[in-house]
């Protein structure tokens, strides 16, 4: 088993050519042809992912969001970009990059919403034919301040951040993994009582409270965890052989 061997089955869940035109997904650094015995499944290639997989002989990282997002001019030890960039070619480690990719198709919204139970089930930002960013369903209807509970219990969150009337009811649900500011209009659109997401500023909330809707903030990270359990156990099913390998679910922050 290759890492284009790997490759090919992940591309056949999420085809990169779904990816955004700004993204930067697909194999981002590494050999092809590299065997592949041991895979850590990761949402960030942060420094620690990077020594972890050094430490533990780990072949591929399958990452969500991709490692290199813009153009890099040099890679040297001068900056922490390019030092990790140098370790993992020098430990002959692969990494490979997921994002908007599977956000579209894979679907990232989709796995949120039905740990949710939502019903009839619709995209909210369309990008391509039956697929986008994004999912509006329904569920019974529930005030805020409960399902903002629901919401911290079904995605382990240790705090949410709610814009809007605690005490009013929601039924029509929106969700978008990650950072969600520009779904505010769409999920208006569609009818949505309350968004759920990531990275909303304060206007943000306050302007959407005034458009009609409700904010659940989950954290960018909060949410897209769900990626690391998701996508090790699609690669147990599908490509038998690798050790799996998973991040510890940790935001890399802390609330004080």
């Amino acid at each position: 088993m290759t890492v284009n061997d790997v490759i090919a089955v992940l591309e056949e869940l999420s085809p990169p050519e779904y990816a955004c035109d700004w993204d930067n997904v697909g194999l981002i650094i590494g050999d092809r042809a590299k065997e592949v015995h041991k895979i850590l499944v990761a949402v960030d290639v942060h420094q620690g992912i990077a020594d972890r997989a050094v430490a533990e002989g780990v072949d591929l990282i399958i990452s969500h969001h991709p490692m290199i997002f813009s153009g890099i001019k040099k890679v040297n030890t001068d900056d922490f970009t390019g030092r990790k960039i140098m370790q993992l070619i020098q430990n002959d480690i692969a990494v490979y990059a997921m994002h908007t990719n599977f956000d579209i198709k894979g679907s990232m919204a989709e796995i949120a919403a039905g740990k949710l139970w939502l019903n009839d089930m619709e995209v909210l930002l369309p990008t391509a034919e039956e697929a986008g960013l994004g999912v509006i369903g329904e569920m019974a209807h529930l005030n805020l301040r409960s399902f903002a509970f629901v919401v911290k219990d079904t995605f382990e969150v240790d705090n949410v951040k709610v814009y809007g009337n605690l005490n009013e009811l929601v039924h029509r649900i929106a969700i978008l993994p990650g950072s969600g500011r520009s779904a505010i209009g769409a999920a208006v659109e569609g009818g949505a009582d309350v968004l759920i997401t990531g990275d909303i500023s304060h206007h943000d909330g306050l302007d959407a409270v005034e458009m009609g809707l409700k904010i659940i903030d989950a954290g960018h990270y909060g949410v897209e965890k769900i990626f690391i359990d998701f996508m090790s156990d699609y690669i147990r099913e599908h490509i038998p052989g690798p050790e799996i390998l998973t991040e510890e679910k940790k935001e890399r922050f802390t609330w004080l």
